[in-house]
């Protein structure tokens, strides 16, 4: 695989209340492109270094596969990403065959979701039942060697937003505490799918 095929997201997360949530949406309503609802079902199988993921995009309705070759909060923001398409029908038997492997965890989060660009950031203004109200914010590059200017580019956005970038030892605390609720079941995907 040449460079050219990576897929490498610059991702940078905040989190926040519902008020900061609505401000920043009217904000990017008014300021940025709107890219729209992007609603998603996700499950999560988990591996000390590494994610795979089944995601149906109920807003789009399409689906994909996807393993990330880091995880959050593991000292890096760039995630290289490799996915593949799969027919939504075809969703359920991809979680099926998943669940079937032997991965350390599994997670199902619903997201309610709408995506923005804002000076080339694309944003994506989120609510899940783990995470609560929050915020991603990336690029996707080619190569790691742009992480630095990607990363430079979204601190920027964030600030003109006024949202704080959580740092990699918050991320690496919030996603213990997350894969620790997981584990003594605090999490609801039908309770997640009914907020915004």
């Amino acid at each position: 695989m040449s460079n050219n095929d990576k897929q490498i997201e610059i991702e940078l997360r905040s989190v926040f209340d519902k008020k900061k949530h609505d401000e920043l949406k009217d904000f990017l309503d008014k300021n940025a492109e709107d890219l729209g609802e992007d609603d998603k079902d996700v499950f999560f199988f988990l591996l000390p270094d590494k994610i795979t993921k089944a995601t149906h995009n109920v807003s789009k309705k399409t689906a994909k596969i996807v393993i990330k070759l880091n995880r959050i909060g593991r000292g890096t923001s760039d995630f290289e990403e490799i996915e593949i398409p799969i027919n939504p029908s075809d969703f359920d038997k991809a979680v099926k065959l998943f669940s079937a492997l032997p991965f350390d965890q599994i997670q199902n989060s619903y997201q309610k979701r709408h995506n923005y660009l804002l000076e080339g950031v694309e944003i994506a203004l989120k609510w899940t039942d783990p995470w609560g109200y929050h915020m991603e914010l990336e690029i996707v590059v080619d190569d790691k060697a742009k992480r630095e200017d990607a990363e430079n580019k979204i601190r920027k956005v964030a600030e003109k937003l006024g949202v704080q970038i959580m740092s990699e030892e918050e991320l690496k605390d919030f996603t213990k505490k997350i894969d620790e609720n997981y584990k003594k079941g605090l999490y609801n995907k039908n309770t997640s799918s009914e907020k915004k």
